[in-house]
């Protein structure tokens, strides 16, 4: 059950979200983004391995999104109050919202032995957030050194445009699935 492969790196994720947030909480920006990008990593080649060798399971289906729902969730409400990040609390709101939401219309769907997995749209929302929390943990890493100087203009507003992205991408593929599981339950 768990055993497998892609199991077992969808599950090693929680160490990862465990890390992620003491890093967070002591400040450790450099380290956070690491965690990041290390379960980034594990998220995907989870997938690829599941595909590639045809080992994938019910119970992955169900344990992949939860850990990356862990992690994510997690690490937003974990940046709430780091100063300058723009992680307001109806930000975090909008993201755990999603979430709850498209896991209970999921759980009516599947419920009826239709199948409701994740689509592109979805990915991409995921993507996205990973990517946001990676480019804030960035942000806070260089904040006060010279390194970004000149740039620092810039970086702020590019984190705040994908921000912005990854607002609309939670939002939109809520409403995507919300479209879809009402066709699907008709």
């Amino acid at each position: 059950m768990f055993s497998n492969i892609p199991n077992l790196l969808s599950l090693s994720r929680l160490p990862l979200a465990a890390g992620l947030f003491l890093a967070i909480a002591f400040d450790r920006w450099g380290g956070a983004a690491i965690i990041i990008a290390v379960a980034v990593f594990t998220d995907w080649l989870d997938g690829w391995w599941a595909r590639r060798y045809h080992c994938g399971t019910a119970v992955g289906r169900a344990l992949d999104p939860l850990t990356d729902k862990v992690l994510i969730c997690g690490a937003f409400v974990f940046l709430v109050p780091v100063r300058g990040l723009s992680v307001e609390p109806w930000v975090v709101t909008v993201v755990i919202a999603r979430e709850l939401i498209v896991t209970a219309v999921r759980g009516m769907v599947e419920a009826t032995g239709q199948k409701f997995g994740a689509d592109w749209f979805g990915k991409l929302k995921t993507a996205l957030q990973f990517a946001v929390l990676f480019a804030a943990l960035i942000v806070k890493k260089y904040e006060t050194q010279i390194l970004f100087g000149d740039y620092r203009r810039e970086l702020e507003y590019g984190y705040l445009t994908l921000l912005g992205l990854m607002l609309a991408a939670t939002v939109g593929s809520a409403l995507q699935y919300a479209v879809k599981a009402v066709r699907l339950l008709k």
